[in-house]
């Protein structure tokens, strides 16, 4: 066992060696135009296509799909770093070994002198990495801020989701599912009112509230948002694509055909999924 792990290690160091050095002639004067091209702000879709890719492979189980999507996962790190690289900031080395010196700082039970190892819970871990953070944050000469790291540029569900773990780990959260049940329908009542004021302000305000507490009920149900949100468009992507089949199939288009019998035919299809299931 131990053989085999020392082989992949260092199969992996010398691939990764390999994805460096084709990078640096990529981005070299006799490499490629379009890559010499880039910066770091053109990466920036990219960047964000290449996670989605990997989320998406991870949701279909598709593990021969995640290996390469992983590999485009990587390759847009070492191309930001070769970037940075050039322009006299900080190597990949740099930001690998800062990964690593974050692990060990974090995880004093696993690495420090008095190893606990398992008897922490994960809660308790989770805890721990956050006082740590802010101790860290504190000793650069930052103010600490518990939600401070969360990306403001992640997804409105993620963020609310994530927001709402952050702050639970201080406490700050609700006592259990009663009290969010409570509290969706307190939100849904407020939105209500906002839709009769006619303020279309008040009713983008309320929704965006209701949304943020069902993205903590999400959480309090240890259900991640997105991801259900995505299986859902998933489904309903999945029905709707059987409906036009249906309609293209009676020469109907869908314009054309009746809101009453699209709903029939829309009841026909689930009822089909679930006899299939």
């Amino acid at each position: 066992m131990q053989n085999d792990l020392d082989n992949h290690r260092s199969r992996a160091a010398d691939a990764f060696q390999r994805l460096l050095m084709l990078m640096e002639k990529l981005r070299s004067p006799d490499g490629c135009a379009w890559d010499r091209e880039q910066t770091l702000k053109s990466l920036r879709p990219f960047i964000i296509e290449e996670t989605y890719e990997v989320v998406d492979a991870i949701d279909r189980q598709d593990v021969d799909s995640l290996r390469n999507e992983l590999g485009d996962y990587l390759l847009e790190a070492v191309f930001v770093a070769q970037i940075c690289f050039e322009s006299g900031n900080f190597h990949i080395a740099e930001s690998l070994d800062a990964i690593c010196d974050k692990l060990v700082r974090r995880h004093p039970h696993v690495f420090g002198q008095n190893k606990t190892g398992l008897k922490l819970s994960a809660n308790q871990v989770r805890t721990q990495w956050e006082q740590i953070k802010a101790s860290e944050q504190t000793n650069d000469g930052r103010a600490p801020s518990l939600i401070g790291g969360i990306p403001s540029a992640l997804p409105g569900l993620l963020r609310a989701y994530r927001l709402g773990r952050r702050t639970a780990t201080v406490g700050f959260d609700w006592a259990d599912l009663k009290d969010i049940d409570a509290k969706v329908q307190e939100e849904l009542v407020e939105l209500d009112e906002a839709r009769k004021s006619g303020s279309h302000e008040s009713v983008e305000e309320e929704l965006g509230d209701l949304l943020f507490t069902i993205a903590n009920l999400a959480r309090h149900l240890d259900i991640e948002p997105e991801a259900a949100l995505q299986k859902a468009n998933q489904k309903f992507s999945k029905r709707f694509e059987q409906l036009e089949i249906v309609f293209k199939r009676r020469k109907q288009a869908l314009r054309d055909v009746s809101a009453e019998d699209l709903e029939i035919e829309w009841q026909r299809i689930k009822q089909s999924e679930q006899t299939e299931s």
